[in-house]
């Protein structure tokens, strides 16, 4: 291929490289000129045109594509027409995609014109999406360098998708006093939506004691169920596998079974234990695959439901790539500080003072400028936390901020603006954990400006909990067991705050983390807020701007 500058008059048969436009419409890049076009091109005064000439042995961009593609094997897949030297393969089902990393290198090192991109190996993708596409870069390409990279396609499978094939599968769960009922049903249900995509289906649950003889058992009576699908067990243990000897190891061997590998080079998701008992794969799952959030669990779950049986090289050998985001139900923060440090619990306080109080009236009063005891309310608030001593507090401010900011003058607090406050309390919760986050907060405490009963008392209360929990759960203001504020995040939830979006408070991520919850009763000041002139007044405030 000859690839330049060329006069128009020696123009015909030959293929634009770039888009001309005309009087009477445009060429396309890609277009073979025409006589027509010569003329065109000429009336219009273009004396020159960057275009390309094919040569003997050449062959233009979509002949050389569908020679490539149509070396791969297309089973669950569906191939586009070749359009701009390009060929997209889509998924026709859901399933595993798979990939051979070496046979796709050399296939991309017979020539750079010449390139083919898929998703990474064990891609988990869905009925539609796009997995794979061969590329040509010119216009046209050598017919020799098409053969020599179609050949290296048909030695093998550089890709290809995998079914995902529908298992019966069975839970069973382990119970301990410290483990809430309502962690364990929502483990069903996150697993029960994990399944989904493959048909596969939760068939049946069974609760038992911590214990390898309660689990071992659950195990062999689960084998004797009778489904025309393959079955499939996993195993959540109430407190996390520390040992080849633990509850879940122990008691596939109990059963009979045998244990291919206990720990898992992949962060979320270490804790994993894979065996099998009569064939039947049983996967002790680790505590963050209580979270729907991607963990090493997926990984090997995808690879049983599609019909491979990995071996401990290949479970060994995911560390690359294996350290995955923090998730909320991470049972260990990667930067929590260990168990037997001298120091305590870092726990910030993000005090939110951004809203619009539009509740309060038409009258421009603001709510967190009435007065208490002769002290405006925001500041009330501030001060209390920082009394309570915790660690660093953050105040966000956003609607009448530079007044809010003015009514703090002279606490040590750290104010933050949110110029977006007006799309809801998310964008303060970001706000402020940002900064915390910054400042090695081991937990925030997310405390509203607009609650006058909360005391330096209460806010002790609930950072000792924390404390005491080693900051590995969420602690919660109750009011006669009913839940309130405020509240402690550990950091393991950090992530998941960055994900929140419009009027809606950390509520989603304390009923999704799949972290122990420690309710702390307050009394009435957890729920009470003073959003109205009315509200303020009966709380013993006054109202002043």
């Amino acid at each position: 291929m000859i690839f330049g500058e060329f006069a128009t008059r020696d123009a015909e048969g030959l293929i634009l490289a770039h888009a001309v436009k005309l009087p009477a419409g445009r060429l396309p890049k890609g277009h073979v000129l025409r006589t027509a076009d010569v003329t065109a091109l000429a009336e219009a005064g273009i004396a020159s045109v960057i275009a390309c000439r094919i040569e003997a042995g050449d062959l233009g961009e979509d002949e050389a594509a569908e020679r490539c593609a149509s070396a791969i094997d297309p089973a669950n897949l569906r191939l586009t027409p070749a359009s701009t030297g390009r060929v997209n393969f889509y998924a026709n089902c859901n399933g595993l995609f798979v990939a051979d990393k070496g046979l796709v290198d050399r296939f991309n090192r017979v020539d750079p014109a010449i390139t083919l991109a898929c998703l990474a190996d064990h891609s988990d993708v869905r009925d539609g999406d796009l997995v794979a596409t061969v590329k040509i870069i010119p216009l046209a390409v050598s017919g020799d360098s098409v053969e020599r990279a179609r050949a290296i396609l048909t030695e093998g499978a550089a890709f290809r998708l995998k079914p995902y094939r529908p298992h019966a599968v069975q839970l069973i769960a382990t119970e301990l006093p410290s483990l809430k009922p309502s962690v364990m049903d929502k483990t069903a249900r996150v697993l029960a939506q994990r399944l989904a995509p493959s048909s596969s289906e939760l068939v049946a649950e069974q609760r038992v004691a911590h214990r390898a003889e309660a689990v071992a058992a659950a195990i062999e009576n689960a084998l004797h169920r009778v489904d025309s699908r393959p079955p499939m067990i996993v195993v959540f243990g109430a407190s996390a596998m520390c040992d080849a000897v633990d509850v879940i190891p122990e008691s596939i061997r109990m059963a009979g079974g045998v244990v291919d590998q206990v720990g898992l080079p992949v962060d979320p998701g270490n804790l994993l234990v894979l065996g099998h008992v009569d064939g039947v794969p049983v996967i002790g799952a680790p505590g963050c695959a209580r979270s729907p959030k991607e963990n090493g669990f997926d990984w090997v779950l995808n690879r049983l439901l599609a019909g491979e049986t990995p071996t401990c090289d290949e479970l060994t050998g995911l560390g690359v790539g294996g350290l995955l985001m923090e998730i909320p139900s991470r049972p260990l923060p990667r930067e929590l500080a260990t168990e037997g440090e001298s120091q305590p619990l870092k726990v910030a306080t993000v005090l939110l003072a951004a809203g619009r109080s539009s509740r309060m009236g038409e009258g421009g009063r603001h709510k967190l400028l009435a007065e208490f005891e002769g002290e405006p309310l925001v500041r009330r608030s501030a001060r209390i936390a920082l009394e309570a001593g915790a660690g660093e507090v953050i105040v966000v401010t956003g609607h009448r901020g530079f007044e809010i900011a003015g009514s703090l003058k002279g606490l040590a607090v750290v104010c933050v603006d949110n110029p977006d406050y007006a799309s809801g309390m998310a964008s303060s919760l970001k706000a402020g954990f940002a900064v915390a986050n910054a400042g090695g907060a081991d937990g925030v405490l997310v405390m509203l400006a607009d609650m006058p009963g909360v005391s330096v008392g209460d806010l002790h209360a609930l950072v000792a909990a924390f404390r005491a929990s080693g900051g590995r759960s969420i602690v919660r203001a109750v009011a006669d067991g009913k839940r309130g504020n405020p509240v402690i995040l550990p950091r393991s939830t950090f992530e998941a705050v960055k994900s929140l979006e419009g009027d809606i408070g950390a509520r989603p991520i304390i009923e999704t983390a799949g972290l122990p919850i420690v309710d702390v009763e307050i009394g009435l000041a957890a729920r009470l807020d003073v959003d109205t002139p009315e509200a303020v007044i009966a709380a013993g405030g006054i109202l002043k701007g």
